[in-house]
């Protein structure tokens, strides 16, 4: 079975419900991703730190039974996860508050395991992260980190950068500049949208974004419905459908689209057609609130089948 390990935070979730108070879940970005993947049949291991709370048991036990691997969680004894709120307007678009400082996944990087879990990188056939996970370890951190991508990727491991940022967890536009560029060139696959980069290239045009990402492989999604996909030098645009559900809650919208096109291009689906299973994916998960949408509401039809002439790896 294809295995992705996906590296990042997981944390307690706060979601809007009725007359003013707030339904607890669990989310965070790659953790979405790898459980939308794994929904679309890819196996899964999630990387992170989490403590050895009630919370924590909790979310380990959901992850399991949602099928995502966990041999990869180290336990710190006396640590929390991070908490955050989401709050939406009548449109569904949202807005994150975080509390997430002394939270047990910043410390994945600078721990006794750390070494043995970065080697194992090398053992999966995808690598996935984000900016957000870059922006939880430190300049040290992501150092080590960039490093294991490397070596994971000249053993054949395919490395996939989602570019999904929090303005809070870059201050500093300089930093958060260079360490894009470092995760753009150690990649094989970038996934970015308008929305993450053009606060740090605020005068660039989507041509000269697409000219920033090196890789072979990238995708940019627009600010209107669609996304520009670049592939073996060729770049194309593709449209996303019209989502004819009331939006809800934009939360995971780009998590779920990272997890239908990397399941898809795994199932040998070319890179245009992987994106508009993603868009797919997204329209539908944009309909619910919170990060994970019910099981039951999960779509039979995401993924296109293979072309029948070729089946290119990612």
């Amino acid at each position: 079975m294809t295995k992705v390990a996906s590296i990042g935070e997981c944390m307690i979730e706060l979601k809007q419900a009725e007359g003013g108070l707030y339904s607890r879940g669990f989310g965070g970005d790659t953790l979405n991703t790898a459980i939308y993947l794994v929904r679309l049949g890819v196996g899964v291991d999630y990387v992170t730190a989490l403590g050895d709370d009630p919370m924590s048991d909790e979310m380990i036990a959901g992850w399991a039974a949602e099928g995502v691997g966990t041999q990869r969680v180290v336990r710190l004894k006396g640590k929390l996860p991070g908490l955050y709120m989401i709050q939406t307007d009548k449109f569904g678009d949202r807005r994150f508050l975080h509390w997430r400082e002394s939270a047990a996944a910043r410390r994945l990087m600078d721990l006794p395991e750390t070494d043995g879990i970065l080697e194992s990188l090398g053992t999966y056939d995808v690598v996935y992260l984000s900016a957000i996970t870059l922006s939880i370890y430190g300049a040290q951190g992501r150092t080590k980190l960039i490093g294991a991508l490397g070596q994971a990727r000249r053993r054949g491991t395919t490395i996939v950068f989602d570019a999904n940022r929090r303005a809070s967890g870059w201050p500093d536009p300089d930093i958060a500049r260079a360490a894009f560029d470092e995760a753009f060139a150690a990649s094989d696959i970038v996934l970015a949208s308008t929305e993450d980069l053009l606060p740090l290239y605020p005068d660039d045009s989507d041509e000269q974004l697409m000219a920033r990402i090196p890789c072979g492989e990238a995708v940019l999604k627009l600010l209107s419905p669609g996304s520009i996909v670049r592939f073996g030098g060729v770049s194309q645009e593709v449209r996303a459908e019209p989502v004819t559900q009331p939006v809800v809650d934009t939360t995971a919208a780009g998590d779920s689209f990272s997890a239908a096109y990397i399941a898809a291009r795994l199932a040998g689906v070319e890179p245009a057609e992987a994106a508009r299973a993603g868009h797919r994916l997204g329209g539908v998960v944009v309909c619910y609130p919170g990060a994970i949408i019910p099981r039951s509401a999960m779509p039979a039809s995401i993924l296109p089948g293979p072309p029948p002439a070729r089946k290119p790896s990612p």
